[in-house]
C-alpha cells in the first residue's frame, strides 16, 4: 500500500502574491477554475494575505465575490484555505472578538474550509479567539508556528558584548521553542499545525529535524510551508516529506520558484520515485499550467523575473538521464541527512527547470526577501542606498532591543523600517532611535503582544514612555463609521455585514472601493430610468407613426400626444 501525502496548492494566493504583486483578476482566475475542479488538490489557498486589500485597491473587485465564485466553481473537491493573522486579522492593531468572529463566520460561510492562523510574534494568546471562532463556525483551524532564526551578530559585536559584560542572547528559536508552541496550539484546539517559513530561511537539516520532532509529539496533522528565495525551498520540502510531513505546500510550475514556494510538478516527480500517492490529477495540472503561462505573460509588468520555468508535461515528458539520476540522488541524500549534497542536487534540478538563482543577499542577511526589498526601496527613495550595508548590520540589534520578534509580516517590516531610521540617525550624528515609527513604539510597548524575549524596561521607557508591558485594550477600539449618502438616495456606504467588515479591516481602501460601488449603482439606476424613458418614447413614436393621418389628428385633439411626430424626426420632447 502506497504512502499518502496531501498537497495544498498556493498558486491563486501565495503564488501570485509572491511573484506578481497579487494582480490576478477574477477573469483570469475563472479561466483555470474548471480545471482545478478536476485536479483534486487536498486544499487550495485562495484568499487572505494581500488578496482582499489588493483586489479592492488595484482591480476594483469585491473580495467576498472572489471567494464565493471560487467556491461555486470548486465545490467540495478541494478545501479552500485562507490566511489570517489571528487577533490582528489583516491590520496592525488587535480587533475585538466580535470583529474576529464576524470575519471568520462570513469567510467560512462564503467558502473557506481551512483558516490558517498565525501571529507575527508566535504569541499564542493572539490566536486563541480565532481558533474558537473558526471551529464554532464549522471551519478547520490550521495553526501556524512562524519559523525564524536567531539574530546574527558579527564577531566584533560578540567580542564587544563580552568586554562590556552584556552577553548577547542566543539559542532563542530552538527546536524545543517550536515544539512548545506547537503543543500549546494543539492543546488550544488546533486541528492541524503548520511550520510556516515565509522567508524561506529553513535549511534542509533543520526542516527534517523539526518535522520528525513534531510528528513524534503531535497527534494532529503537520503541514510544511516554505519559499525558495534563498535556495533552500525545494530541498527543505523534500526533507519534510522524507521525514513524515502529512501535507506540503506547493505552486503549479509557472507560478513557482524564486520568492514563491516549490513546484508541485517537481515534488510529484519525487513522490513518484518514493511510491507516495498525492491524489492529484496530474493531467489536469498540465492543462492548468498551460493557461497559467498565458496569464503570466499578461502579468508581465508585475513579474520580477524575466524568464519562465521550462515547459514540462509531467504526464508525458521524459527527463534526461543525468537529471533523472539527480532525483534519485536527492532522495538518497535527504534520507541520509547529507545537507550539502542534497542542496547541490536540488540546485541542479532547479537549474535544469530554469528557476531563478537563489537570492544570495537574502540568504546572507537572513531576512525575508520582502523585508530586504522594502528597506532598499525606502533608502532609494531618500537617495541613501549607501546606508544599506549599515542598515543590515543594525537589524540584529534593533530586533533584540524590540524583544527579538520573528521576521514575518508585519514585524519584519517594522524592524526593517526602524533599522533604516537608525542608520539615517547615525549618519546624521544623532543617537539611534531619535527617529522611530509608531509601529516600532507599539511593538516595544507590548501593543502587538508578548515578544519571544522580554524587552528591557529601561529601553521600553526610552522608546514608549512606559516601563511595564502594556497590551492593547480592545475597549478603546473605535468602529469605522458607515455614513449615509443622502445625494445617492439615502444609502449607506457599507450595505451589509460583509461590507462593514471590509471597512473595519481596510478602512481607507474599502471606503474608496465601496464609495465607487455606491456611485456606480446610483449612476446605473439613473441610466436604467433614462433608458426606460427612451424605450417608452421610441415605442410611442413608432405607434404614432403607424397611425393614419386622421388617427394622428384625433389623438392630438384628444390630448394623448403633445407632439406631432413625423417618421424621420429624432425627437426627445413633448410626449406623455
Amino acid at each position: 500500500m502506497s504512502k499518502k501525502l496531501l498537497i495544498r496548492d498556493l498558486t491563486l494566493r501565495d503564488g501570485q502574491q509572491s511573484l506578481f504583486a497579487t494582480r490576478m483578476t477574477q477573469a483570469q482566475i475563472d479561466r483555470v477554475l474548471p480545471l482545478y475542479r478536476e485536479a483534486n488538490f487536498y486544499a487550495m489557498e485562495v484568499w487572505g494575505g494581500a488578496v482582499p486589500d489588493s483586489i479592492m485597491r488595484y482591480l476594483n473587485e469585491n473580495p467576498w465575490h472572489r471567494l464565493e465564485k471560487i467556491k461555486e466553481a470548486i465545490g467540495e473537491v478541494s478545501k479552500l484555505t485562507a490566511l489570517s493573522r489571528g487577533r490582528n486579522l489583516f491590520g496592525y492593531n488587535p480587533y475585538p472578538d466580535d470583529v474576529i468572529d464576524g470575519f471568520n463566520r462570513n469567510a467560512i460561510k462564503s467558502g473557506i474550509g481551512i483558516m490558517r492562523i498565525f501571529d507575527a510574534l508566535n504569541d499564542t494568546d493572539n490566536i486563541g479567539s480565532t481558533i474558537k471562532s473558526v471551529k464554532e463556525n464549522g471551519g478547520i483551524a490550521d495553526c501556524a508556528v512562524c519559523y525564524t532564526v536567531d539574530p546574527y551578530f558579527s564577531a566584533i559585536k560578540r567580542l564587544k558584548a563580552i568586554l562590556t559584560a552584556k552577553p548577547l542572547q542566543t539559542h532563542i528559536f530552538t527546536d524545543q521553542y517550536y515544539l512548545d508552541k506547537a503543543l500549546k496550539l494543539q492543546e488550544m484546539g488546533a486541528d492541524m499545525i503548520s511550520i510556516k517559513d515565509m522567508a524561506g530561511l529553513i535549511p534542509p537539516l533543520r526542516a527534517g529535524r523539526l518535522v520528525r520532532l513534531l510528528k513524534k509529539n503531535l497527534t494532529i496533522p503537520l503541514d510544511f510551508h516554505t519559499h525558495c528565495t534563498p535556495g533552500y525551498g525545494l530541498a527543505s520540502t523534500l526533507m519534510a516529506i522524507v521525514n513524515g510531513a502529512d501535507i506540503v505546500d506547493t505552486n503549479i510550475m509557472s507560478f513557482s520558484g524564486g520568492t514563491a514556494a516549490a513546484s508541485y510538478e517537481i515534488i510529484q516527480l519525487f513522490c513518484n520515485r518514493m511510491g507516495i500517492d498525492t491524489g492529484v490529477n496530474a493531467e489536469a495540472v498540465v492543462k492548468i499550467d498551460a493557461i497559467l503561462r498565458e496569464i503570466r505573460l499578461e502579468l508581465a509588468q508585475y513579474d520580477q523575473y524575466s524568464e519562465f520555468p521550462r515547459e514540462f508535461n509531467i504526464v508525458s515528458d521524459k527527463l534526461p538521464k543525468d537529471i533523472d539520476e539527480l532525483f534519485e540522488l536527492a532522495i538518497a541524500y535527504a534520507k541520509a541527512d547529507k545537507e550539502e549534497d542534497l542542496l547541490n542536487a536540488c540546485s541542479r534540478i532547479e537549474s535544469y527547470f530554469n528557476f531563478p538563482e537563489p537570492d544570495e543577499k537574502v540568504k546572507e542577511a537572513e531576512v525575508p526577501g520582502g523585508m530586504y526589498s522594502n528597506m532598499l526601496a525606502q533608502l532609494k527613495e531618500l537617495k541613501l542606498e549607501k546606508l544599506l550595508p549599515r542598515t543590515l548590520e543594525l537589524i540584529p540589534s534593533v530586533r533584540m532591543d524590540a524583544g527579538c520578534p520573528p521576521l514575518v509580516t508585519p514585524t519584519s517590516q517594522i524592524v526593517g523600517a526602524q533599522a533604516v531610521n537608525c542608520a539615517i540617525d547615525e549618519s546624521k550624528g544623532l543617537p539611534v532611535y531619535t527617529t522611530k515609527s509608531i509601529q516600532f513604539v507599539n511593538l516595544v510597548k507590548g501593543v502587538y503582544g508578548k515578544t519571544p524575549v522580554e524587552v528591557d524596561p529601561e529601553f521600553r521607557f526610552r522608546i514608549a514612555g512606559v516601563r511595564e508591558e502594556t497590551a492593547y485594550d480592545t475597549k478603546f477600539y473605535k468602529r469605522q463609521e458607515n455614513p449615509v449618502f443622502h445625494e445617492y438616495g439615502e444609502v449607506r456606504l457599507a450595505a451589509d455585514e460583509k461590507e462593514e467588515l471590509l471597512l473595519e479591516l481596510f478602512p481607507t481602501v474599502a471606503s474608496n472601493f465601496l464609495k465607487q460601488k455606491v456611485e456606480q449603482k446610483y449612476l446605473d439606476e439613473i441610466h436604467k430610468v433614462e433608458e426606460a424613458k427612451r424605450l417608452k418614447f421610441e415605442a410611442e413614436k413608432q405607434a404614432y407613426n403607424e397611425l393614419s393621418p386622421e388617427e394622428k389628428q384625433q389623438r392630438l385633439l384628444d390630448g394623448l400626444y403633445h407632439y406631432n411626430w413625423t417618421s424621420d424626426e429624432d425627437d426627445t420632447l413633448g410626449h406623455s
